[in-house]
């Protein structure tokens, strides 16, 4: 874990925090200037702000960066580590199928794949929000996805920042 005292010195996030945000460095950017953070909650909201105060055009490429939930592409160690914690590793051939088709259905239905804060979710969990979700609108798919984005990102700074003392 890394002291907020030594987050609030270093000459620039990117290196350190630039993959919190998946493929997305700007987020570290952007968040680097509310320093120096007096507590890591408020690092936290910094990084959350950035990505909420973008204009829709990242916010979109920020979500289209995520992988599909059990998908086949390589994912990022947090990544990896997050969908492993929800079992979607060790799925049945049934049950990757079923992933595989809600997250085609997703993508089709809304332009941007599925994102769920998967940390302390099982595989369950997980396919019943797919099926709720895919009959949203558009506008609220999009909010909902940059909601699980924000969880996303505070859950990595909470492992990888040191709390307050």
């Amino acid at each position: 874990m890394i002291a907020l005292e030594t987050i609030n010195a270093m000459p620039e996030l990117v290196g350190e925090f630039g993959d919190i945000a998946e493929h997305a460095p700007w987020v570290a950017e952007r968040a680097q200037m509310a320093r120096p953070f007096k507590s890591r909650a408020e690092m936290i909201k910094a990084f959350q702000n950035a990505i909420l105060n973008a204009d829709e055009a990242d916010q979109l490429s920020l979500i289209r960066a995520h992988p599909d939930l059990a998908g086949k592409a390589k994912l990022t160690p947090d990544s990896q580590s997050e969908q492993k914690g929800a079992g979607l590793d060790t799925l049945s051939a049934d049950e990757l199928a079923r992933f595989t088709q809600l997250n085609d259905t997703y993508k089709s239905r809304f332009d941007f794949p599925f994102i769920f804060a998967v940390k302390g979710a099982n595989k369950h969990q997980i396919l019943e929000s797919f099926e709720v979700r895919l009959s949203n609108d558009k506008p609220t798919e999009f909010a909902t996805a940059l909601e699980m984005v924000c969880r996303i990102v505070s859950f990595r700074l909470e492992d990888k920042v040191s709390p307050d003392e």
